[in-house]
């Protein structure tokens, strides 16, 4: 891998794109942060730029070479800002136009995945409101609603009874025109970080709540991290293996997370790829990372050195 001065020179002047105008925004700027302060403790050249609409200006006036993006959510995470970089000829960390757009569409990922036989929930896309008893009829209860292109499950809910359905979708509609109303599958959450073509360790986890919400994230101190997950090492590997099929399933490269379920007869079910993952002290990459002995520091150089393909 080289020497660390060797590495450190290699990057020139790197520019961490953080912010936007998402509603991941506030969680944005953390992360992006964490990194930039990584960045300079290994004596990178780095600077912070809190995107506000005007990073073409920015990003030529200052000659930086390349970018480290710790944009979350839409505009960040969506295939806009690397297709910019790309204009602008800046190379830059994470997945590309293509990988970043589909997976900001947990429909269309779906509708890949199902072609390509990965196995994910049952769901379904309606274009304008639905019918409850319809809906029910074919996905059963309970149920997730979500808005089709939203992280950090802004306006997901948990569906138990016929009329939480339509304010389920409502609340949903208030992030996103497309609302995905996905099978409940019981069992545990898990996920799956994705470093320069390898899985890391998988990360089980546990929390009071319905499910693995906003707050669960990123507010209370309830969710439990299990890492190492508690299953056995052949099934963690195969499961491994399958979320990086996944992961490039959906043209993703460089680094991000694979989320998903094992129900109860430990059966798996992919439910959506983050491109963009979180970066923050309950960030999940990082504590797999540290698990498999990369530090945190390490680890956003490491990120950093995808941007070098």
């Amino acid at each position: 891998m080289g020497s660390l001065l060797s590495r450190i020179q290699s990057f020139g002047k790197v520019a961490v794109l953080m912010g936007g105008t998402a509603a991941e925004r506030e969680i944005s700027l953390e992360s992006g942060t964490a990194v930039l302060n990584a960045l300079l403790r290994s004596g990178i050249d780095a600077e912070g730029i809190d995107w506000k609409g005007v990073i073409p200006e920015q990003l030529q006036h200052k000659k930086f070479d390349r970018v480290f993006n710790a944009l979350h959510g839409r505009g960040g995470e969506d295939g806009v800002i690397q297709g910019l970089l790309e204009i602008l000829g800046l190379p830059y960390t994470g997945s590309g136009v293509l990988g970043s757009a589909l997976a900001m569409d947990k429909q269309r990922t779906k509708y890949v995945w199902s072609g390509m036989g990965i196995p994910t929930p049952g769901f379904l896309a309606p274009a304008e409101q639905p019918v409850p008893a319809k809906v029910i009829e074919q996905l059963g209860l309970p149920l997730m609603v979500k808005p089709a292109h939203e992280g950090s499950s802004f306006g997901a809910s948990k569906v138990d009874t016929i009329d939480q359905l339509l304010p389920a979708w409502h609340e949903a509609r208030r992030f996103d025109e497309s609302v995905l109303i996905e099978q409940w599958i019981t069992g545990g959450e898990y996920t799956v970080g994705i470093l320069a073509g390898e899985p890391l360790p998988m990360i089980k986890l546990e929390t009071p709540r319905d499910f693995y919400d906003y707050r669960a994230k990123y507010e209370e101190d309830t969710t439990r991290y299990v890492c190492p997950c508690g299953l056995g090492e052949a099934k963690e590997k195969e499961i491994q293996e399958k979320a990086l099929r996944a992961f490039e399933a959906i043209h993703c490269s460089g680094w991000g997370r694979v989320d998903l379920m094992l129900d109860e007869k430990e059966e798996v079910f992919f439910i959506e790829v983050n491109t963009v993952p979180g970066m923050t002290s309950h960030s999940l990459v990082p504590m797999a990372a540290k698990q498999s002995g990369i530090e945190f520091d390490e680890l956003v150089i490491r990120i950093l050195e995808t941007s070098l393909r």
